[in-house]
């Protein structure tokens, strides 16, 4: 399975690096889309840095089975760059699986696919969802359709546990 992962700037550590590890460890291919190829960007506590892999104009969602969103500054960021959004939105409409954790939604909000979807978030950006009309619960993962969604640094493992349930329901590419 090939999973993009989009990051930003300021991204946060562990919401990054242990779904990438736990993805990775299960086998599964995870490129790293953010604005610039072979940028190096770190994350909000300095502890973790990530190179991008290809940017945003140099792939499609064809090349992709799975979209992660880590949380943390980075989809902030993102969301102020219309290739970063369409790239977004593209997942969304196929119904592939896109796995957001924390600030990730943001990101769904700016494509404006949050409707129609049960989500959770950080508790500030599911003000955001409830006020722009989304499904919002407080839960450590919410998985609806081809959309896991999670709080916070706290939820990891059930975020983990819950993406890849959700990557193993994908057919295999032929």
């Amino acid at each position: 399975m090939k999973i993009a992962c989009v990051l930003g700037p300021k991204f946060e550590d562990t919401e990054f690096k242990e779904p990438y590890d736990a993805f990775r460890k299960a086998g599964h291919e995870v490129a790293i889309v953010g604005l610039e190829a072979g940028a190096e960007i770190e994350g909000d506590k300095g502890k973790v840095k990530a190179r991008v892999d290809k940017s945003f104009k140099d792939v499609k969602t064809d090349d992709f089975d799975a979209l992660l969103i880590p949380g943390g500054g980075s989809p902030d960021k993102l969301r102020a760059h219309p290739e970063a959004v369409s790239f977004v939105k593209e997942f969304m409409k196929a119904s592939k699986p896109v796995l957001a954790i924390c600030h990730g939604p943001q990101l769904l909000l700016a494509a404006d696919e949050y409707k129609n979807h049960r989500m959770t978030a950080w508790k500030t950006i599911q003000d955001d969802l409830k006020k722009a009309g989304a499904n919002v619960v407080d839960q450590e993962v919410v998985v609806d359709r081809n959309l896991v969604t999670s709080r916070q640094p706290s939820d990891i493992s059930a975020f983990i546990r819950e993406s890849l349930k959700a990557l193993e329901q994908v057919p295999a590419r032929r």
